[in-house]
């Protein structure tokens, strides 16, 4: 079969569906690959790096023509009419706001599989375009926020002047704003970041980020990899929290949207007029509604008190080399899922929950919606004896729902273990005791005075080891400088007991000596050693 790769004719769109890499591998599955001139130099993929790769250049009419045509934007009416009956598109769809084009697309009697609807379940991932788009897109939303805003992101200390940290808060931890908090991390600033799903709590934290939770009982667990729309004593707590938060804020990063349905609205007028000149707000929900009262899509407003408000809906497609290998990955993904044989013929398993989620219309039948497909672990009722523990055991299942991550099918089996009787662990510790008495009653009298000292000095060694500091080292070498800074100390005081002996060069001492110059070299190696690959290490990141 035939996979044809158009040039994408939405005005501003610079990424493709297929990029020298992918074409090789979908080769390799069988397929002939046929691109349209000219579609990949936007993203820096020009025809004679197709032609390299094994696909053909060739006009739009005979792309149109190819029994399977990869795009990434939803076709036009001219390129519907193009398209050969009974052919199959791949690309992004728009399904839940797109009644009409579905429509049109199963009168033409085409199948089509929308790589914006692929269920969020572990074994989709590699599938998933809205992710890898996504992850772009909050990395880009920082880039343009740091091109507006009229500071450093990282606090500096110059002869000048310090210079304060940006203020970065990022509403919404799905992917793209998990993508803005590492960005925006990675530049310096200090980051806040919220979300109305709790359990993203943990992920926030984890990337260095603070997580401003919304002081309502209401938050939710998602069950299908994306939020839902907030209730109304949810919403107006969140204001209240937005109301706090805004004004304190230098970049405001908002990602709020919900499948199907207009963004909701976070920040309002009011808020933004409390926000310093020169802050700056990008809404990446600007082409749904906007999260942001007075965002327009693909613009930059300027507000009366200074703060510019960025809409830009083509956040991945600022990025278009990289965007354009992301999705064309997702796309070989797929064709390796529905090309079974790898001969070169798609063929679609309605009872697998992936590729029956994303088709969309078939033989001139809408099939949207694909049946639900639940994602994450819900609580589940405790059971056990009549009138006994069912608290216990609700507030456990409810904590192990509250694990589940969103895009998971997993659930949590907390499963009670059996607590070890205290009774053995009475017996073996008397029986080690008793043990240790008799080895210490048929042993040299010396010994028991050498144990103590042995045990005082691991216990001693163990909290002086674990409480070094990490800060110019890693883990590792900051824990073997500290035990060879032991061993030192140790030969030093070997030396010291040897001074007062009358033979201090005969017999066992000679050998004591050997071993503690030995020791004292080794080790002093190993400590100038690890402040000589430090120092080399910090120079790697020094200016001039």
């Amino acid at each position: 079969m035939q996979i044809g790769i158009p040039l994408e004719l939405q005005s501003g769109e610079r990424r493709v569906a297929a990029t020298p890499k992918t074409t090789e591998q979908l080769i390799k599955l069988g397929y002939s690959v046929v691109v349209q001139s000219g579609a990949g130099n936007e993203a820096s993929f020009p025809d004679d790096a197709y032609v390299a790769s094994g696909a053909k250049i060739v006009d739009a009419e005979t792309v149109w023509a190819s029994d399977i045509v990869v795009k990434i934007n939803p076709p036009t009416d001219d390129e519907i009419a193009k398209a050969r009956e009974s052919s199959v598109l791949i690309g992004l769809i728009a399904a839940p706001r797109s009644p009409e084009l579905l429509q049109r697309l199963a009168n033409r009697k085409l199948t089509v599989l929308a790589m914006d609807s692929v269920p969020r379940i572990s074994r989709a991932q590699s599938l998933d375009v809205i992710s890898s788009m996504a992850n772009i897109g909050g990395y880009r939303a920082v880039i343009e926020a740091a091109h507006e805003f009229g500071s450093f992101f990282t606090g500096q200390v110059t002869a000048a002047g310090k210079v304060p940290p940006a203020h970065v808060f990022v509403s919404g931890t799905g992917v793209a704003g998990l993508a803005a908090i590492g960005t925006a991390r990675s530049l310096g600033a200090i980051v806040k970041a919220t979300d109305i799903r709790a359990e993203t709590a943990e992920q926030v934290k984890s990337m260095g980020a603070e997580f401003v939770a919304v002081q309502s009982e209401e938050a939710q667990q998602s069950s299908d990899g994306y939020a839902k729309e907030a209730t109304e004593d949810y919403a107006a707590a969140a204001n209240r929290m937005y109301a706090q938060q805004v004004p304190q804020q230098d970049i405001i990063i908002t990602t709020a949207q919900i499948p199907g349905r207009p963004a909701p609205r976070l920040i309002d007028a009011s808020m933004i007029a409390q926000m310093k000149p020169g802050s700056v707000i990008v809404d990446m929900a600007a082409s749904s509604g906007g999260n942001v009262e007075g965002s327009v899509a693909d613009e930059v407003i300027t507000t009366a008190n200074g703060v510019k408000i960025i809409g830009y809906s083509d956040l991945p497609g600022r990025l278009p080399t990289q965007a354009s290998q992301l999705f064309a990955t997702n796309i070989v993904n797929l064709m390796k899922l529905i090309t079974p044989g790898k001969d070169g013929n798609l063929v679609l398993d309605l009872e697998d929950v992936v590729q029956r989620g994303i088709l969309v219309t078939r033989d001139g039948e809408v099939t949207w919606p694909p049946p639900a497909v639940s994602v994450s672990a819900a609580p589940v009722a405790a059971s056990g004896a009549a009138g006994a523990g069912s608290g216990t055991g609700g507030g456990a299942s409810a904590a192990a729902a509250g694990l589940a991550k969103a895009g998971d099918i997993s659930s949590q089996n907390n499963v009670e273990k059996n607590p070890r009787d205290p009774r053995v662990t009475y017996a073996v510790a008397a029986v080690c005791a008793i043990a240790l008495l008799a080895l210490f009653a048929i042993s040299p009298g010396g010994l028991l005075g050498h144990f103590m000292v042995f045990m005082l000095s691991c216990v001693v060694g163990f909290y002086v080891i674990g409480n070094v500091s990490h800060s110019l080292h890693t883990p590792l070498m900051s824990v073997t400088n500290a035990i060879s800074g032991i061993i030192i100390v140790g030969c030093l005081v070997g030396f010291t007991a040897l001074n007062q002996a009358t033979d201090m060069f005969l017999g066992t001492n000679l050998a004591i000596i050997i071993l503690s110059v030995i020791g004292i070299l080794l080790a002093s190696i190993n400590v100038f050693g690890g402040f000589a690959v430090t120092n080399r290490m910090l120079k790697m990141f020094r200016k001039g």
